[in-house]
């Protein structure tokens, strides 16, 4: 059995460094509950339930996902808790469309809460995932790596840190018209190179927050579209990747490519493609919200996922050929994760952002004409990958 899916109810608090008034798991019930009240769903409607749940050392509980079951409706009901790093939000949108797709329920709630700021060292936190031996000592990190990655192409294609800096400022200006993101205002590109240098060429500013707060979709076949929204967003094309979670495995002479060439976009992008009848993504694709925790982020997906060649992201940027206003695809509207990163629910996010601006939902950030959008998340350093994309219309088999 093929469903269709369609999103038809989604929510996302505000995002910041701390959210004291609500616990974990009243976080999260607020985004169940917001997300089922979009959707003029009851808990009785949801027949299964996907918890998007990173890392919960962040806030010294295990397994936050059992603590939260009956705050998210879920007693009773099918639950899962979904873990793929900073991809896991992405990651819980396609379990839960596989859920539907399958015809194993109608529809399916995806809930998840994000307190990172609760420890005051989250990357060490982080590293915990690294070989006590051989990685964790040198010091491998989330930061030193995107620094790799951004060296790299920097010398590569000739770019500079002033066109780093361009991202940074495009971001924060977009996040201005989003009531939920957690960094927006009018920056200059001297002001991110001005920010305190973490890791060359890497600056403070090109590099994310740490946010907390929680978001939920809610995804149904086609017979809970008609019943609940007239306007769906349908998902017509998933693909996820995994690679080795050995780093240096990437950049080893017997590697098929280098480690900065990022195969798994590619990879999962062609497959994407291909299930929602997608031939050339800078014409079809209006609007993308693409998870870019680092200014160098975004631009390695838009040349893998090809809106453009490789070694042009960032000079097409000094021409504003991803702006809302003017542009040939508006890039993250939303700010992206450049303004806000709930690592829990960040691919959810996005994904959210971008069902909204096909279901005309977006608010301020809405952008004209939008028939696709795709979203992506990315986990571990480059491990996982995956990328959605929703319509105005269904595609059929």
């Amino acid at each position: 059995m093929n469903e269709t899916v369609a999103v038809l109810g989604t929510f996302q608090t505000e995002f910041r460094t701390h959210h004291l008034r609500h616990t974990f798991v009243e976080q999260a019930q607020i985004a169940a509950a917001g997300a089922l009240h979009d959707a003029g769903m009851t808990p009785d409607d949801i027949g299964a339930i996907v918890f998007s749940l990173g890392p919960t050392t962040f806030m010294g509980v295990a397994d936050a996902d059992r603590w939260a079951i009956d705050y998210v409706f879920g007693a009773g009901k099918p639950m899962l808790r979904v873990h793929t790093g900073g991809a896991t939000g992405g990651s819980a949108v396609q379990a839960a469309y596989n859920l539907v797709r399958a015809g194993l329920h109608r529809s399916v709630l995806i809930v998840g809460a994000e307190r990172i700021a609760e420890t005051p060292d989250a990357q060490k936190v982080l590293n915990l995932i690294f070989d006590v031996f051989y990685e964790r000592d040198m010091p491998l990190a989330t930061n030193t790596s995107a620094a790799l990655w951004a060296t790299r192409y920097l010398e590569r294609y000739g770019n500079t840190q002033e066109d780093l800096a361009r991202v940074v400022v495009r971001a924060r200006r977009n996040a201005l018209k989003n009531p939920h993101a957690h960094l927006k205002g009018i920056i200059t590109v001297a002001d991110v190179m001005a920010s305190p240098m973490i890791s060359h060429p890497l600056k403070l500013f090109d590099i994310c927050p740490r946010s907390s707060g929680s978001a939920a979709m809610v995804v149904g076949n086609m017979d809970m579209a008609r019943r609940f929204q007239p306007r769906p967003a349908f998902i017509n094309g998933v693909a996820s990747r995994t690679t080795t979670h050995w780093f240096g495995d990437r950049m080893t002479p017997s590697a098929d490519s280098d480690f900065f060439d990022f195969d798994v976009v590619a990879s999962a992008g062609r497959e994407c493609y291909g299930r929602a009848n997608i031939s050339d993504p800078l014409s079809e694709i209006q609007v993308t919200e693409l998870y870019d925790p680092y200014s160098i982020t975004a631009a390695l997906q838009l040349e893998r996922l090809r809106f453009c060649s490789p070694g042009t992201a960032l000079k097409l940027e000094r021409d504003g050929y991803w702006n809302v206003e003017g542009g040939a695809v508006a890039v993250n509207p939303s700010g992206g994760t450049l303004c806000t990163n709930p690592i829990a629910v960040a691919g959810l996010v996005r994904a959210i952002d971008a069902a909204n601006q096909v279901m005309g939902k977006a608010g301020a950030m809405q952008v004209s004409g939008v028939r696709n959008a795709i979203s992506s998340s990315v986990g571990g350093i480059g491990q996982f990958y995956n990328c959605t994309i929703f319509g105005t219309e269904p595609v059929g088999d």
